[in-house]
């Protein structure tokens, strides 16, 4: 059986707080060598506590999500890139609903200009970032408020979220499997979730690729359910393949904003 160290133990309640975590910070702070850092890591992602990446680490799974302001800071331009590309798909004078998540935020963000639109949402930042447009209507479900993250879950929000049959549906997801699942932590926002994609007429998926490495032990639904997957690169090709399988159109959001946003094989 695996017991960790007091130190990997501390490294893992510092990945749970902020997200991502460094070998060049994580030598400073316990005043080793960064191959220690590695060695601590590598056994840390063995037992699946961790995921890899270029110097240093994730959070890979559990049964919490990683904190929320930790979570803004994750991939943060991928998340800009990914909202930019996902709002320029949303016309003027159309509906739509925007889920919880730091990357829906960033399709919120992305159309304060716009004009015409109907916004229903379960987010109170999605609320607090569209306020200031004169040209935007925003509906705020009710619902318990989560003061983790200001998500409102709830029977009320499932309520008013079936009033309403929308043009489009802005929803994240907090992991997603190599099957095309799609993956929270939140029963109850699950349950959200699961409303607002089948009140919407077209179903738009926002996530970066650090949700391919994580795990989640809520069940959303199939990516086979949204109509476009946007993200910050390539799937895995079995993802992909899954995709095209299903007619679920992949675009590719570069954070680089001179590089060109692509289609990905759809």
């Amino acid at each position: 059986m695996f017991l960790p160290s007091p130190r990997q133990t501390q490294i893992l309640t510092l990945a749970r707080q902020v997200g991502r975590v460094s070998v060049d910070d994580l030598a400073e702070r316990y005043a080793v060598t960064p191959q220690t850092i590695r060695k601590d890591l590598n056994e840390l992602c063995d037992q699946g506590l961790l995921t890899r990446t270029h110097g240093g680490a994730i959070l890979s799974s559990g049964v919490e999500n990683v904190a929320y302001e930790a979570r803004r800071q994750l991939a943060n331009a991928e998340k800009r890139a990914i909202g930019l590309r996902a709002a320029g798909l949303i016309p003027n004078d159309s509906s739509l609903f925007i889920n919880i998540g730091t990357t829906t935020e960033e399709v919120a963000r992305a159309l304060i200009a716009r004009e015409g639109l109907l916004v229903i949402t379960n987010n109170i930042h999605v609320v607090s970032i569209l306020l200031p447009s004169p040209r935007v209507e925003v509906i705020v479900a009710g619902g318990l408020v989560r003061r983790t993250d200001g998500g409102i879950v709830g029977e009320a929000t499932i309520d008013l979220v079936s009033q309403f049959l929308v043009d489009y549906a802005i929803i994240g997801a907090s992991a997603i499997g190599a099957d095309g699942a799609l993956l929270d932590f939140d029963y109850r926002e699950v349950r959200v979730s699961q409303k607002i994609i089948e009140n919407a007429r077209r179903v738009i998926l926002v996530a970066d690729s650090m949700k391919f490495t994580r795990s989640a032990p809520v069940r959303i639904g199939h990516i086979s359910q949204c109509d476009v997957f946007v993200t910050d690169r390539d799937p895995p090709p079995d993802f992909l393949e899954i995709c095209r399988r299903d007619g679920v159109e992949v675009q590719v959001a570069e954070d680089n904003p001179a590089e060109p946003i692509r289609d990905s094989g759809m």
